[in-house]
């Protein structure tokens, strides 16, 4: 995980075409008493997925990494938190199988938009993603937490996401700085390592 800057700025049209639309449709629903799924809510924030995807650089918020197919995701889930369904800023952009390991746990989750610089890094040739001394000894048991939910320390997508990065920079196709573009925590692992004037594995 890496920082994601925000607030990120609402499209023009969302509060209209998104989160009017849907207070109106959950709000009805209440006075009528009706019991509501999760996948009941019509998914009015799907067509903003694009102008996410935009402000989290492609990559998604969790796996620090450029995706060809992302998701939203409701930080704070639709089942606990369903006034905040139609929330600009309750959404994140992620990979499909980070929204389904997320699941509900809401903020049991480390947030993308808490991370600092320096709090994650990534071990070569492992791929593994550990925790650093730099981060804050309260939000360890969070993070902790996140890399074995969201399988992000070793999960086998995730390691294989890393890897194809690596190997684009080590046979030439990608220079370092388009591996920070793509995969920065694999690119600051480069980065030490040449520092220190070691072979990359």
């Amino acid at each position: 995980m890496i920082p994601v800057a925000h607030p990120i700025p609402e499209p023009p049209d969302f509060d209209k075409e998104c989160r009017e639309r849907g207070t109106v449709w959950w709000a009805t629903r209440r006075l009528r008493g009706e019991h509501l799924n999760a996948s009941d809510f019509p998914n009015y924030w799907t067509q903003y997925e694009a102008h996410l995807s935009n402000a989290f650089h492609q990559r998604c918020g969790w796996w620090a990494m450029w995706i060809a197919e992302g998701q939203v995701e409701h930080y704070l889930s639709i089942k606990n938190h369903p006034g905040l369904a139609y929330e600009w800023s309750n959404y994140r952009f992620v990979v499909g199988s980070v929204n389904g390991s997320k699941r509900n746990h809401d903020d049991k989750v480390l947030d993308p938009f808490d991370v600092e610089d320096g709090w994650f890094e990534v071990l070569l040739p492992s791929m593994q993603l550990i925790l650093t001394d730099h981060i804050p000894p309260e939000k360890v048991p969070q993070a902790e937490f996140t890399l074995k939910q969201l399988r992000l320390r070793n999960g086998t997508k995730v390691v294989r996401s890393r890897k194809h990065w690596y190997d684009q920079f080590k046979c030439g196709n990608l220079d370092l700085e388009g591996l920070k573009l793509h995969a920065p925590l694999v690119a600051e692992a480069v980065g030490k390592l040449q520092s220190t004037g070691q072979s990359l594995p």
